[in-house]
């Protein structure tokens, strides 16, 4: 492997993007939704730390890796949706998440509004562009 000196300490590329680039955890269940994003947040500069299908999946992802930021599907597969799992993953580890939805229903917007996240949730309905993505990402990161 190919290691870089930085302040004095050998790092791969890897260490070395994550120690500068949020590392953010993409969970959702459609394989090209989840590949189009992470071409999008790479593009962006951000770093994936993984993608993941199922709100169970999401929570122990969450707890090894420790992203940065977490964008949520609503509707996964499994028994725990995106909401369930958002929300526990922001009570155990304090990881802000950003909701992604095709389904922008009262009663799912109300369920994630009624959250108790330190600061709204943020809903992003999809489609959305990687100009949209960037702006919420980095206004969540900001908060």
């Amino acid at each position: 492997m190919n290691k870089k000196n930085v302040y004095g300490l050998l790092c791969d590329r890897r260490q070395i993007m994550s120690a500068i680039n949020p590392k953010i955890l993409i969970v959702e269940d459609e394989n090209i939704i989840a590949f189009d994003i992470r071409v999008m947040l790479e593009d962006l500069g951000y770093m994936v730390s993984a993608i993941v299908s199922s709100g169970e999946e999401s929570i122990k992802k969450a707890s090894k890796m420790r992203p940065d930021l977490v964008l949520m599907d609503i509707k996964l597969k499994g028994n725990l949706d995106g909401v369930s799992a958002g929300k526990e993953i922001f009570k155990q580890f304090h990881i802000p998440i950003v909701y992604l939805t095709a389904y922008s229903d009262q009663a799912t917007i109300k369920r994630i509004n009624n959250q108790k996240n330190g600061n709204s949730p943020t809903v992003i309905n999809k489609p959305f562009d990687q100009g949209e993505l960037q702006t919420v990402i980095s206004t969540t990161l900001a908060h």
